[in-house]
Parts: C-alpha cells; structure tokens; sequence
C-alpha cells in the first residue's frame, strides 16, 4: 500500500498572502528605525530590534525630521498604502496592467477617496501621506496630461516604484520574465531609469520566489538574469557579501560597503548628495540588492530576513518591505509570526489578509486569459505554417 505525503509546497494563495502580509509587517517594523544606523539603532534600543518597536521620538507629532507621522507601534507606511491600491487596480481591471492604468485607476484612488492613514491617526486622502517622488504621479499625469508611459521621466529615481510592485510578481506567480516586463511597464508612469529597472526586479523576484521549489538563490539567480546595468552589478555585488555570512549582525557594515558604490544617496541618509538620485546606467537604489542580500542571509526565513532588514537602518522600512514580500512568496503565511500581523493589523486599521485573497482571484483569471489568448497564437501561427 503507497501512503501519499501530502505537499508542503505552499499553495498559490498562501503565497500571495503570505507575500502581501509580509510586505506589510516588514513596513511597520522597519518605519520607526527608517533614516537611522545600525549604531544609531542598537543605541536606541538598547540591542537590535527584535518586534514591533514604538516611535523613536516620544513626541513624534512634533519631533523633526518625523513629525507629523507616528511611525512605529505596528503603523504601516506608504509602501503598504501603495501596494493595497495597486491590488485594488488589479481587483478592476481584472488582467494584467499598464502605465494607463496607473492614470486611469491608481491615480484617482489616491486623489479622490479618503482612507484611514495610520501614521497620520486620521482619515485622509493618500495623497497627503505619500511621499513626493509618488506626488509625481498626480502632477504630472492628473494635472499635466503627460503620456502615461512616459511620466516617470523627470522624476527623482528612487524606490518609490518598486517598494510596491509585489502585486505586479503575484498576478505573474512563476513567472519572472512576464513580471518584469509588466512592471516596466507600470513604472513607467512613475520612475525612470535605475528606479524603474528596480521596479521590475523586485517583481521578479516575487513571482520567481512562488515557483515550486523556489530557493533564496533561485530567486537571486532569476534576479540576475533579467537585471539590467548598475542594479544587475550591485545584486552581483551585494549578494556575493551575503553569501559569505548566516547571521546579519556581522554582515551589516560589509552590505553596506557593497552597495556603496552603486548608491547615490551617500553615507547620510538624511543629506542625500548632490548627485543623488539622478538616472544613470551605472547605479542603482539600495533597497532592492539590500533586500535580497537579507533574503539570503536569512535563508528565506521571515523572521530573520526581516529582521536584518529592519537593522540594516537607512530606508528599512522598503528593504524590509521588499524583503518580506519575497520571504512570504517563499514560504507562505504561516511562517509570518501571528503576533506581528495581528499587531499590524489591529494598529494600522487594515485587513492584511482580504487583499490576497482579492489578488489570487485575479491570479486565476489573468492566467484563464493568458491561456486563451496563448492558445488562440498557437492556432494563428499553427496556420501560417502548414507545409513547413
């Protein structure tokens, strides 16, 4: 008698959530430490942090450079603002989405309905917490009328594309080429150059962290294959630093200094210099090469890929944010701490869960279409080849 095994392999809506939970927790734990050092972290609080940690100013509403926003405490930031409304286009448009889409959907939604903004404590528009690289999107294709695909243009190049195309990876569930040229796509509307090569990376990498089997280094290897330029060069070059550690403490300054050369911003987190941010051929952001140096010292395991991400410090809430959409395609849900979520959650006003079962549907029918319309090809070109 052959007794079946029943898979451990998660399944496809598990991952989606997982990825899409796991975004969320990422942000909240990497938002009150945003800006800061490891040194300046471990000082804070008395050692690395480990959870969910309060504001780092106990006046945050008037402390500088944070006020107005109460960062910490389980409050995501805009990252997960943006990823939830990037769902909710998809959730719409029910296929695969371009820069129009962006204008016709994701920039209304942030102009024109109020939500509960945590960091804020107060219903408000989107639009008065995101940052100003994501603004661009309102100025220019909301009140400039620019072509869609090509608004990014002009933009500062930064991660604000990619902190929220994990949707972009799920919707392309392994399938890591399609989601990187989908999102390309889609950032064009936003970034330009390095920012929006990082947009479809991170995409990438989500959709190739789904596939059955999926490793940290497959999804590095997926990452390389497609990545262009300085964003391929600094991967190459964070990721060989990562290999050599299993633990993200003694690995901190090393990542940084391998990164270093590719980043714009400068030792200063809080003082870009004067070149930062700029398009260039030879650069890159340094959340998404960061985020998948975690994700192999981690060894996919949330919690610790999270986490070094967390006291990595600079802009660690989207490293964490990124790092922990790949660790929960990887793996799942089950492998984000329930205490964290539900702490997100219940802090932040914010069903995590409804969004990835709203995704993994549209999942579905995408990949009916992608069916259909692959089906209908092979038809058309099986025609245009008889007799050969």
């Amino acid at each position: 008698m052959t007794t079946l095994r029943a898979s451990t392999t998660p399944a496809l809506e598990d991952r989606i959530t997982g990825s899409l939970v796991g975004a969320a927790v990422g942000d909240a734990l990497g938002g009150p430490v945003e800006g800061y050092t490891p040194e300046q972290i471990m000082d804070r609080h008395g050692g690395r942090v480990s959870g969910i940690v309060g504001p780092w100013n106990e006046d945050w509403r008037t402390a500088r450079p944070i006020a107005p926003y109460h960062k910490g405490d389980g409050h995501v930031t805009d990252d997960t603002l943006m990823t939830h409304a990037l769902v909710r286009v998809y959730a719409t448009v029910r296929d695969h989405l371009d820069a129009y889409a962006v204008a016709d959907l994701l920039v209304p939604d942030l102009i024109s309905t109020p939500r509960w903004i945590p960091e804020l404590e107060a219903e408000a528009l989107p639009l008065q917490r995101i940052f100003l690289a994501e603004k661009w999107l309102v100025a220019r294709i909301h009140y400039g009328h620019v072509d869609p695909r090509e608004a990014g243009a002009g933009n500062i190049v930064n991660c604000g594309a990619a902190m929220y195309m994990a949707p972009v990876g799920l919707v392309n569930a392994a399938n890591p080429a399609a989601a990187y040229a989908e999102a390309l796509d889609v950032a064009g509307a936003h970034q330009s150059s390095y920012g929006r090569e990082a947009a479809g990376v991170l995409a990438a990498a989500v959709a190739a962290a789904c596939a059955p089997g999926a490793t940290p280094t497959s999804v590095v290897d997926a990452c390389l294959a497609l990545a262009k330029d300085g964003t391929r060069a600094a991967i190459e070059a964070v990721c060989e630093v990562a290999a050599a550690h299993e633990d993200f403490e003694p690995a901190l300054r090393p990542l940084r200094e391998a990164v270093a050369p590719f980043d714009t911003v400068g030792p200063d987190y809080r003082a870009p210099s004067l070149g930062a941010r700029r398009p260039s051929r030879l650069h890159s952001i340094e959340e998404l090469p960061v985020a998948l140096g975690m994700l192999l010292i981690g060894d996919g395991d949330f919690r610790r890929t999270v986490l070094g991400s967390v006291n990595y410090g600079r802009d660690c809430d989207s490293i964490a944010t990124m790092s922990g959409a790949v660790a929960g395609a990887l793996s799942g849900g089950a492998t984000i701490p329930p205490d964290w979520s539900k702490r997100v959650s219940e802090a932040s006003r914010l069903d995590l869960h409804g969004p990835g079962g709203t995704l993994t549907e549209v999942a579905y029918e995408v990949f009916a279409r992608d069916t259909e319309r692959r089906r209908a090809h092979e038809s058309a070109f099986a025609e245009l080849t008889v007799g050969r």
